[in-house]
This record gives C-alpha cells, sequence and structure tokens, in this order.
C-alpha cells in the first residue's frame, strides 16, 4: 500500500495518463509532487488572506504575517532549532547556500591562509558558491574527490586541519543517494578543529530523515521546499544565532532595513536583515502544510518506506545484465537509483520510458558535473522515490527498461 494513501493525501498529477499508460513519477529528487492538501492550503491563502508582511495594520496584512511567523515556529519545532530566529525564508537552498558564502566573505570572516573544504560530490549549489567567492574574495579553496562517487568519510577527515576555515557538504547525494553520517562526521571535524564552521546541504536529506538542531552540531543547514511536497520558489536557512548575528547581509532592499539615511543604512534584527523584499507567501502557505503532512505520517514511517523500496529497486535492477547501476549499492543508498543502459544516451532512455510506459526519470548530470568525472561518466538515468511510490512503481521501471533495451539496442 502507497504511504500517501495510507494517509489519505491526494496526488492529483498521478491521476494523468502519459500516452494512455497510468503516470509513474520517479523524479522526486528533482521535485516532489503536490498533495491536493497542499495546494488547497495555498488556494485558500491567495484568495482568502493575500497580503503583503510585517507592513500594514490592516486585517489581511495582520493574517499574513501571523501565517509567516506560525511557519517560522512550525520551522523550529520541525527542526529542533534553539530559535525562530535562527530560520531565514529563502528562494530554496541555493538561495541559501549563496546567501551564507557572500555574507561570510563580506564579514571578513575568511583570513590570510584560510581553507574552505569542498566534496565532488555536491550539488553544483554547494559548490560553484564558493569556489566563486574564492576566486573573487581570495580565498583558498580545497576539493576531495570521491573514488567511484562514493564517499570515504576516513579518507575524507585527510583533509581537515587548522586551517579549515569551513566545510560545506552534502547530507544525502542528488546522484548516488549515498546517505552521510553527518552527526558523527561534524562531531569529528569539530574533534580536528573547533573553529571549523560547517554548512550541510540538506536538500535531499530533509524529506526523508529528521534532523534535530540541538545534536546536530552544524552552523548551517539549507534546504528546499518543493522537494519536500511544497510549491517551488520558497527554502529554508538555519544558522547558529550567534554567527548570524556577526554576519553582514547578502541582498538589501525593503524589510531588512532597520533606519536609512542619506550617508548610510542600518539593518534589522535576526531573521529579517537576511530577508530583503516581499516573502513568497504563497511558498509559505504551502511549506506550512507540507511540514504538517510530514509530522502527521513521522520520519520514521517514510525512512523505513523510501529504505524498503530502495533496496527492492538495487536488487531488482541489478538482475539487468544490460544495466550499470552507481553508488554504494548497500543500506547506506536511499531514495535515489543512477544507472545508464550499455551504450544508449540517457536522455534517449528517459525519453522513451515516459512515451512508451508513463514512467517519469530523469537523465542528465544531475546538476553535479564534478561526481560525474569520478564515477567516469557524463551523464545517467535518475530514479527517485517518494511517499506516493510502492515496490510496483520499481517493477514498472524494470519491465519499462527491458521495453526501452529491445527498442534501442
Amino acid at each position: 500500500m502507497l504511504l500517501s494513501q495510507k494517509f489519505d493525501l491526494e496526488f492529483p498529477s498521478l491521476k494523468r495518463n502519459i500516452n494512455e499508460n497510468k503516470l509513474v513519477y520517479l523524479d522526486s529528487a528533482a521535485t516532489t509532487l503536490l498533495p491536493k492538501r497542499v495546494a488547497n492550503r495555498v488556494y485558500e491563502y491567495s484568495l482568502n488572506h493575500r497580503s503583503n508582511v510585517h507592513r500594514s495594520s490592516h486585517t489581511l496584512a495582520a493574517e499574513s504575517t501571523l501565517l509567516l511567523e506560525e511557519t517560522r515556529d512550525l520551522l523550529k519545532d520541525f527542526l529542533n532549532a534553539s530559535s525562530s530566529k535562527e530560520i531565514i525564508f529563502t528562494k530554496g537552498t541555493t538561495e541559501s547556500i549563496n546567501l551564507v558564502a557572500y555574507s561570510l566573505a563580506i564579514s571578513n570572516f575568511f583570513n590570510d591562509g584560510d581553507e574552505i573544504l569542498l566534496n565532488s560530490l555536491e550539488h553544483h549549489a554547494n559548490f560553484v558558491p564558493w569556489q566563486q567567492i574564492g576566486k573573487n574574495f581570495n580565498i583558498n579553496t580545497k576539493v576531495f574527490k570521491n573514488k567511484d562517487g562514493i564517499f570515504n568519510e576516513s579518507e575524507y577527515l585527510n583533509n581537515i586541519n587548522k586551517k579549515t576555515r569551513l566545510v560545506a557538504i552534502t547530507a544525502h547525494s542528488n546522484v548516488t543517494g549515498q546517505i552521510i553520517d553527518i552527526k558523527d562526521l561534524i562531531k569529528k571535524i569539530k574533534n580536528i578543529n573547533e573553529k571549523t564552521l560547517i554548512l550541510i546541504d540538506a536538500a535531499q536529506y530533509v524529506p526523508h530523515h529528521e534532523i534535530n538542531l540541538k545534536e546536530l552540531n552544524a552552523d548551517f543547514v539549507a534546504f528546499s521546499g518543493h522537494k519536500m511536497l511544497a510549491p517551488g520558489g520558497i527554502g529554508i536557512l538555519w544558522g547558529k544565532k550567534k554567527i548570524l548575528n556577526d554576519m553582514n547581509p547578502f541582498l538589501f532592499g525593503g524589510e531588512m532595513i532597520d533606519q536609512v539615511d542619506y550617508e548610510d543604512t542600518s539593518f534589522n534584527i535576526l531573521p529579517y536583515k537576511f530577508e530583503a523584499g516581499t516573502p513568497n507567501m504563497e511558498g509559505i502557505s504551502g511549506l506550512n502544510e507540507a511540514i504538517k503532512i510530514i509530522d502527521e505520517i513521522g520520519f520514521d514511517l517514510i525512512s523505513d518506506h523510501i529504505s524498503d523500496i530502495t533496496q527492492y529497486a538495487i536488487n531488482k535492477l541489478n538482475k539487468l545484465d544490460f544495466i550499470e547501476l552507481y553508488g554504494p549499492k548497500d543500506s547506506s543508498q536511499f531514495g535515489i537509483i543512477s544507472f545508464n543502459l550499455k551504450n544508449i544516451h540517457p536522455h534517449d532512455v528517459s525519453h522513451l520510458l515516459n512515451d512508451l510506459t508513463g514512467i517519469a526519470i530523469r537523465s542528465g548530470h544531475h546538476c553535479a558535473q564534478l561526481i560525474m568525472k569520478d564515477i567516469g561518466i557524463q551523464s545517467s538515468c535518475r530514479a527517485s522515490f517518494y511517499i506516493y511510490n510502492d515496490k510496483n512503481d520499481v517493477d514498472k521501471l524494470y519491465n519499462g527498461l527491458i521495453k526501452v533495451w529491445e527498442w534501442l539496442k
């Protein structure tokens, strides 16, 4: 039984037919489908409460402001953060990481000789911002390369030293599906150098796994709403209050100011000094509902369900002798299966799967070209799972790939 059905969640997209085949959606690592409950919440907000926040005193403005702050409090509990002032709304993980990178750079957090340690596993969103501030602000960056695209903690830790000022690392590879034990990793990094700041890209991790910030000891965590049942264009940055207070804002404009004079400007308190402009309230209303749905199901059920499907898919697809699977192929691989068919371009596989069977997967480099180099490929097919998938979808993928292979070999 689908986990979504058990909790009476309706996903209208799944009623669609693609060329007379019922849609099978296996692209949740890119974006999850939108539950009708979330869409209804956005619709209700848009029709009845839509207004700007923290500006006017009329009823609609007050209701919008209340929803904004209620969602911030919801996120505080969702992440077990110490304060809602540490929760910053952004457009997505990409903007969250750019905010941290540029704000730290312009706030002179980096001294001569400091290093930023990057990882070839990273999505471009957690690599390019750091690479670019390294170039623009003359900060040393070092990249850890992963043999065959598989993270090795002990080898990685050999790169941490007293010069390591910041580490930016994903908790969950968007290509191989490998889960990294970030709690253990952070502890070991801080034992080597307690001054190292640690940013976690949790875009793939948060939809399936609980994050307890009071136990994690990270300094920043970034993730997006659209990978966890919320609409697009809404993201979250959490940061430790002391560090955020010492950082200068990255974007300037309305909402984030305290006083503006002809010569200079003073900035608002946390979290508002990092929230320039009008927030995406439609996205925040949907995120509010999405968090409640995930809380109702519970991370234990979600994690067990996705892990079960993933291991079934690894075992099933491994039986196809024309397929090469990438990743650890053990219990550390979660929710994502990347693969290629021998001598066939992944775009052709993805295109035909869609047209012949109605199965939606991702193909390409998945915004992670460095891990592609580690693996020795240019691109791959990627199937990813969420609460509206079950093992029947894996069986359909298995049969669909046989059909594509027979068509193209």
